[in-house]
């Protein structure tokens, strides 16, 4: 039976949190909602002392902020969207168009069909990350929709070189300098400056994550996102130092970031919770690692591979990483989880930042139903149907009249029985079901 030798905090605490969350962002939405352009300008002072008449960046002021990096900048971002774009190209190659006869005359199909309009959020308040306008804007471009926009909140009293060099280089067709509740709140509502937008995607702090939860519907979104969450399952095959390091590797997002450690070696999670302490006395971003530690850090100790399997699909982590003797043989047996990391060659920090998968990833046991981004979340797959002969329109209509009556729906029988007297010559008297 598992057993912890390290828990994270209680679950009602967390709970609590959430609820002064929710409130404070319905207020918000409802403001954008009612006042526009004016609301978003004093959100924007208020929360990040940034205000300007207009949020989108002009041609020049992107061109600044592309000329503040070095060439070496550039090349890294270029190399890091390549990767993703690649694999986002062959993800949409797996998808395709059909259309089959199903019975002689009757034709089926359906047609992947992008989104049209989409609004990307780029985090950027605490650190400016960048690697999410790859995630977001270069795999809605793959997908094909027509206007993709991108808000992330100034960085240090202005906007952020490096976010606004990988938004312009993805392909954004506009670029807004704002964050928060008021910007994803201003793409989903829109304003009298910003056009809405039909469907919003990227990670966020805990507001930012509300205000998506409280939109969607008006619009689409990825996925429900929550605070990023880690999970390493290691053996005796590798050491604390590695699992201690890609632990706070993800910790250091924010306070509230779950890091767990889940393993059969008891010498292995004691020597990882040593190591974690070493560490904490020397990582530059050590005061929000430990906080995150401190609270949401788990040790988690199986009996075997098949427990591990057991309580990693009870945790249906984001991240998570496998070290093991056989790390193929929880690809084959997971099924809960946002991406896997197999082997100690890769890492998540790979995955957030340039091997090519995407990083915006289910949590909060999400992926228990879901999984990441990628292309096919920008496309919608409609379907059609096509009838061709009187005869296949009367064979179908004699069932779906009677099944129409069986459930009392005498509308929807007729449409089938007008077909049956015009293109089958049937005798039927108005709302009967065909014999």
């Amino acid at each position: 039976m598992a057993r912890f030798l390290k828990r994270g905090r209680d679950a009602d605490a967390v709970a609590d949190d959430d609820a002064k969350v929710r409130a404070t962002v319905e207020g918000i939405l409802a403001d954008i909602k009612a006042r526009g352009d004016a609301a978003v300008r004093e959100l924007s002072i208020r929360f990040d002392k940034w205000d300007r008449q207009n949020f989108r960046l002009s041609e020049g002021e992107i061109q600044a902020c592309l000329d503040q990096l070095t060439p070496r900048d550039l090349e890294d971002i270029r190399f890091a969207q390549t990767q993703v774009r690649n694999f986002a190209e062959h993800q949409k190659a797996a998808l395709r168009d059909i259309e089959v006869e199903t019975l002689p005359g009757v034709v089926l199909g359906h047609r992947n069909i992008p989104v049209n309009s989409v609004g990307c959020y780029v985090p950027g308040g605490k650190y400016p990350l960048l690697a999410s306008a790859h995630m977001s804007v270069v795999t809605a471009k793959v997908a094909g929709c027509k206007r993709i926009i991108t808000c992330a909140p100034p960085f240090e009293g202005r906007p952020a070189p490096a976010i606004v060099a990988a938004q312009h280089l993805a392909g954004a067709d506009e670029i807004y300098c704002l964050g928060g509740i008021q910007a994803v709140g201003a793409m989903a509502l829109g304003t009298e400056s910003i056009a809405p937008v039909d469907m919003l995607v990227g990670p966020g702090n805990a507001f930012v994550a509300e205000a998506k939860r409280q939109l969607y519907g008006r619009v689409g979104i990825d996925l429900f996102a929550g605070p990023t969450e880690t999970l390493i399952i290691a053996d005796e095959t590798v050491d604390g130092e590695i699992c201690a390091t890609d632990l706070l590797g993800q910790a250091e997002h924010g306070p509230n970031s779950p890091a767990v450690l889940l393993t059969t070696s008891e010498k292995l999670a004691r020597e990882t919770m040593a190591e974690v302490e070493r560490l904490l006395k020397i990582l530059p971003t050590a005061a929000i690692a430990r906080k995150a530690w401190e609270d949401y850090g788990e040790v988690i100790i199986c009996d075997s591979e098949d427990e591990m399997v057991a309580e990693a699909d009870r945790i249906a982590s984001e991240h998570v990483q496998v070290m093991t003797r056989d790390p193929d043989y929880f690809l084959q047996h997971m099924t809960n989880y946002g991406a896997l990391f197999l082997g100690p060659r890769t890492n998540v920090s790979y995955g957030d930042k340039v091997i090519g998968t995407n990083h915006t990833l289910p949590t909060k046991k999400s992926a228990r139903y879901t999984g990441g981004l990628w292309v096919g979340k920008f496309m919608k797959t409609c379907t059609y149907q096509r009838v061709l002969t009187d005869e296949a329109s009367v064979m179908i209509g004699e069932y779906c009249s009677r099944l129409c009556m069986l459930e009392g729906f005498a509308g929807h029988a007729e449409q089938a029985n007008i077909r049956l007297r015009r293109y089958g010559g049937r005798n039927i008297p108005y709302a009967t079901a065909a014999d």
